[in-house]
This record gives structure tokens, sequence and C-alpha cells, in this order.
């Protein structure tokens, strides 16, 4: 008897730990989530993509040839874009991430260089940061980036949007992302759908930009849902 009485009290916690997450779950879905939608490929698209670049001055970006950033006050990154390399620190650990060979990069615990076991799991992790974490801060200038598919999108106000597909690269190929943009084509926000998020079609903002010092314009926050993702300790030079 008490074996079962114990078992009655575990199961009862939970569902009582669990019904709430599940309840919640299923709201969130039926309430935000989208199939992704058709859109037609070609020179419209790449038009609307030119655009996008434009309202963004992509040469400014184009001409910056270092990013500094900290994303959600746990990664650390110092970005020499033309040399295609980044530190990325994050508690005790630094990788100097070569992302043209990544054989060459390097791991540190402490300060101090480490080639055992633990060297590939950093260099993998870190790798991974950053292919997420720069995504955030620069992904309206990888539309045309290789592998990637463009296509205007008509939304239900009859406005052209965005759709962005990567067939290749980064740590998660065949993610989809609806750019939206304002009537200066600059973007506001985007809807996503990734192999990471169990909901299809989230939104997260992309307003709040910065002015950097090389006249790029980066974005300093995003909203996703109730989620804030902060970007902080921005600087740029060329």
């Amino acid at each position: 008897m008490k074996i079962k009485k114990v078992t009655k009290i575990v199961l009862g916690i939970i569902v009582f730990l669990t019904l709430p997450s599940i309840l919640l779950f299923g709201f969130v879905y039926f309430k935000y989530n989208e199939d992704l939608p058709t859109g037609v490929q070609g020179e419209q698209a790449d038009a609307l993509a030119e655009n996008m670049l434009k309202a963004l001055d992509f040469e400014a970006y184009k001409n910056t040839d270092y990013i500094e950033w900290t994303f959600k006050n746990r990664h650390h990154y110092q970005w020499h874009k033309s040399e295609n390399t980044c530190d990325v620190f994050w508690k005790d650990y630094r990788v100097a991430l070569d992302l043209n060979n990544h054989s060459l990069s390097k791991a540190y615990v402490h300060g101090f260089v480490t080639e055992n076991d633990i060297a590939e799991e950093l260099k993998e992790k870190a790798l991974n940061y950053f292919n997420n974490d720069s995504f955030w801060l620069v992904a309206p200038y990888k539309v045309f980036d290789a592998g990637t598919e463009r296509r205007l999108v008509k939304q239900a106000n009859n406005k052209p949007a965005l759709l962005i597909t990567y067939k290749s690269g980064g740590s998660t190929p065949g993610d989809s992302y609806l750019w939206i943009l304002d009537d200066n084509y600059k973007p506001v926000s985007f809807k996503m759908w990734t192999s990471i998020l169990p909901i299809d079609g989230l939104e997260a903002t992309w307003s709040d930009w910065k002015t950097t010092e090389t006249g790029a314009l980066l974005p300093n926050f995003h909203k996703l849902m109730v989620l804030g993702l902060e970007i902080d300790h921005l600087k740029t030079s060329n």
C-alpha cells in the first residue's frame, strides 16, 4: 500500500508540473504555428533583397572589417571579417576560430591552450555559438550568400515580403526566414521556420538598430514573444 501511495504522489507531482507546460505549448502552437509560405523566385525577389540591402547601407557593412559584440550577456565575440577569424569567449573558455579551416582553430581554458579531448568539443561549441549569435547580428546582410534561395511573398495586406531559404552553410541548413519590411524596405521583423524551434513561423523583431562607428547598421535588441535577446558592447572598425 505504501508503494502504491508513493507512486500516486509521484505521478501527481509529475502531472502537476508538466500539465501547465503542455497546455501552454498547445496554446502557443495553435496560436502562432504557420505553414511555410510559398513565393516566387526570380528578378523581383532579387530586387526586393537589393532594396533591403540599400536601406541598411550594405556598403558600410561590407567595408566594416572588425565587429565586437556580446550576445545575451553570455558569449563575447571579436570578429575579423577580412581574415575570417573570430575569438569566442564564454565562462573560462576562449576559442580562436578559423572560419576558413576549422582544423586551425585553437581552444583555451583559463588562458592556456588545450589540445586534449575537450579541445574539439570547445571548438565545435564555439562554431555553433558563432553561427547562431552572428546570425542574430548580421542576418539581413546574408541574403545573397552562397546556397541561399530568395522568393517574393505577397502578405495578406498585399505588401511584399522576402523569403530566404538557406540550402547550405551554417549549423542548420534548410532553415527559412520571412523578412517583413517597412515602406522604405528596412527590416522590422522576420518569421522563422527552423529545425531547432518546435513552432513554425515564430516572429522576432528587427527594429532596434544602431548606427555603429563605421556607419554599419546593426541591431542591439530582438524581441521573440516574451523573450528579449540583447546585443551589448557593440563596436566596429574598418
